[in-house]
């Protein structure tokens, strides 16, 4: 039986680019969510947007396994670059995450009892990923990803790279990542770039955001694409 994927956006224009894709698609109410089932091409998929913050995305994530049984979830959306070699629409496909934002001993020493902070991501959507990437124009770079309650401009940006060296941070994947984990569910996130450093500020995001979006959302249908399990 093919595997059923969920696709979780923070934002409508993160997850716009994803709903004229879905045949046959029905929505369901959850929780104020809405819930959008059906398919990409020959895969099974439920899609949502999940808001803005770690615990929105956590809350999304567990209906998604819980209610819709999903067998895998991606992540897909925008984010803030951090590595100075990151430019606005390249794209980052997550390797790990953790967050930034919370003790580092909190979820080793304590449930859920990680061997590390980081989340790892899933091989084989990993390789999905690199195939899919293969294919699409613009830069992608396959690496670390943050997550915390904070848009990062200068404060505390120091800080974050010289602890985890990410290559950019966003608001919501690590908790999207932590519901995966501790359901033992197949993880990956795809986030295209808003800002940067040396163009930074909300003003900036808002003005790139939908771009960027549509530039994440097309490497995930491109991954939906070329998943034949």
């Amino acid at each position: 039986m093919m595997q059923t994927i969920g696709i979780i956006c923070a934002c409508k224009s993160e997850l716009e680019p994803f709903l004229a894709h879905i045949e046959n698609r029905k929505t369901t109410e959850k929780a104020k969510l809405m819930f959008h089932t059906g398919r990409v091409g020959q895969v099974p998929v439920v899609a949502v947007q999940c808001g803005i913050c770690k615990v929105n995305a956590a809350l999304a994530t567990q209906i998604l396994i819980d209610t819709f049984h999903v067998d895998k979830v991606i992540n897909s959306g925008t984010a803030g670059g951090m590595d100075p070699a990151l430019q606005i629409f390249d794209t980052v496909i997550c390797e790990r995450v953790c967050y930034h934002d919370v003790g580092e001993d909190i979820l080793t020493e304590e449930y859920p009892y990680m061997d590390s902070v980081y989340f790892e991501s899933d091989a084989k959507l990993l390789a999905l990923a690199k195939h899919a990437g293969s294919h699409c124009d613009g830069r992608i770079f396959f690496g670390t990803m943050v997550t915390g309650e904070q848009f990062i401009e200068d404060e505390r940006r120091d800080e974050i790279n010289r602890r985890f060296a990410p290559l950019c941070v966003d608001m919501e994947t690590a908790g999207i990542a932590h519901a995966c984990y501790i359901n033992d569910v197949p993880f990956l996130a795809v986030r295209t770039i808003t800002d940067t450093a040396e163009h930074k500020g909300l003003d900036v995001y808002s003005d790139n955001s939908d771009r960027a979006g549509k530039i994440a959302a097309e490497i995930v249908l491109k991954m939906l694409h070329g998943n034949n399990e």
